[in-house]
C-alpha cells in the first residue's frame, strides 16, 4: 500500500519505536518495452509481473531481449505517471544456479546503466546509476539502487560501443531481466512523508523533494540549501553561487535573482550589475554626468571626480575646466 507506516518496537521495554516508510512496487504489472524480444514467452512485460521463483532462460518469467552480435540493448517501464521513486531492485536471471563468478549470467549484466525520465528517451532524463566497478565475482544479484527521483519511465541500458571491454564483460550486449522492482510513494508529486500528507518545500525545483526526507533535489533559481531558503545577503542566482558587486551603491547588496545593483551604482561605474566603467566622456554617480569640452583632452576626464586629463584647453582654467579666462578680463 502507498504510505503505509510500520512501527518497529526493540526490547521488552518499549524505548523507541521506528517510523518506517513502506515502499509500493510502483512497476507491477505496468507497461513495459524492449528493444527487442528473443522469444514470446520472454517480452518485456515479464519483468513486471510479479514472478521470478523460475530464473531460467525457458521459465517464462524472463524478459530476454538478445540478437546476434547486438551492441546495445534497453527495457523501460512506464509508471503510468510522474512518480517520487526511492529505490529500484533489479533480479538478473541466473538459469537457477548458484550467483557468482563462475555463473555466465554475470558477464552479460556488468556495465548496466539505470535511468529516470519524464520521456521515453533515456537522453531526457536523469541516470540514477551506472555500473563501472563490478566484476564477476562482486556483482549482487539481486542488486538493490537508491535512485531519490521523480518520473514517469524507468530506463535499463546496457551496451557493447567502446572497446576494449573490460576483463569479464561480455563481447555483446543482452537484455535478461527477470523482475524490476521501482519502490516509491506518494501518488501525487510534491508531496512526501508519511502517509504522503506533507508538501514539499515551496521552492523545490519543479515542486519536488525526497519522498523520505522531504528536502529538495534541486532549487529553483535564487534559492539554496536542503529546504530551498532565501539566498543570504549578498548572493545571488542558482544555488546562490555568485556574489553581487561591492560596486553597488549599496555594496554587495542586489537582487537576489537577478544580482541586480540596489540603490544604483557607486561613483565611476554603470550597468545593472555596477559591472563596467564609466564610458568615455562620463563620470560621477550611475556615470550620470558628462565630462567638459574644454578638457584638454576633450571630454575625457576621471570618472571618479570629473576632474580633467591633460589639463584645460587655452582660456579654460579650474578642475573640471569649468572657469573661462575670457570670461574673468570682461568682468575685469
Amino acid at each position: 500500500m502507498t504510505g503505509m507506516v510500520l512501527l518497529v518496537c526493540c526490547g521488552w521495554t518499549v524505548l523507541r519505536c521506528l517510523s518506517v516508510q513502506a515502499y509500493e512496487n510502483l512497476a507491477l504489472q505496468k507497461t513495459a518495452w524492449q528493444s527487442n524480444t528473443r522469444w514470446a514467452h520472454s517480452g518485456a512485460e515479464r519483468a513486471v509481473d510479479g514472478l521470478y521463483t523460475n530464473m531460467s532462460v525457458w521459465g517464462g518469467e524472463c524478459a530476454v531481449a538478445w540478437s546476434y552480435r547486438q551492441t546495445a540493448a534497453e527495457w523501460r517501464v512506464d509508471l503510468g505517471g510522474v512518480r517520487s521513486i526511492h529505490h529500484i531492485v533489479i533480479h538478473y536471471m541466473t538459469d537457477n544456479i548458484v550467483w557468482d563468478e563462475n555463473n555466465d549470467f554475470t558477464r552479460w549484466f556488468l556495465g548496466f546503466s539505470v535511468y529516470i525520465s519524464n520521456t521515453t528517451n533515456k537522453e531526457d532524463g536523469v541516470l540514477c546509476f551506472r555500473d563501472t566497478n563490478y566484476t564477476r565475482a562482486t556483482i549482487p544479484n539481486p542488486v538493490n539502487i537508491t535512485c531519490p527521483y521523480h518520473g514517469r519511465y524507468v530506463i535499463y541500458y546496457n551496451n557493447r560501443t567502446h572497446t576494449p571491454f573490460p576483463y569479464g564483460y561480455s563481447p555483446y550486449a543482452f537484455i535478461e531481466l527477470c523482475e524490476v522492482e521501482v519502490y516509491g510513494g506518494c501518488p501525487s508529486p510534491g508531496y512526501y512523508g508519511e502517509n504522503c500528507s506533507l508538501k514539499c518545500p515551496q521552492n523545490c525545483q519543479d515542486g519536488y523533494c525526497d519522498i523520505v526526507e522531504g528536502t529538495c533535489f534541486a532549487c529553483a533559481h535564487r534559492y539554496i540549501g536542503p529546504r530551498c531558503k532565501d539566498c543570504p545577503e549578498g548572493y545571488y542566482g542558482s544555488n546562490c553561487s555568485q556574489n553581487c558587486s561591492m560596486t553597488c551603491g549599496d555594496p554587495g547588496r542586489c537582487d537576489i535573482m537577478t544580482g541586480h545593483c540596489n540603490g544604483g551604482c557607486q561613483v565611476g561605474w554603470t550597468g545593472v550589475k555596477c559591472e563596467k566603467d564609466c564610458p568615455k566622456g562620463h563620470y560621477g554617480i550611475n556615470c550620470s554626468h558628462n565630462c567638459s569640452m574644454a578638457c584638454g583632452d576633450p571630454g575625457r576626464c576621471d570618472m571618479l571626480t570629473g576632474h580633467c586629463n591633460g589639463g584645460c584647453q587655452v582660456g579654460w582654467t579650474g578642475a573640471m575646466c569649468e572657469k573661462g579666462y575670457h570670461l574673468i578680463k570682461t568682468i575685469i
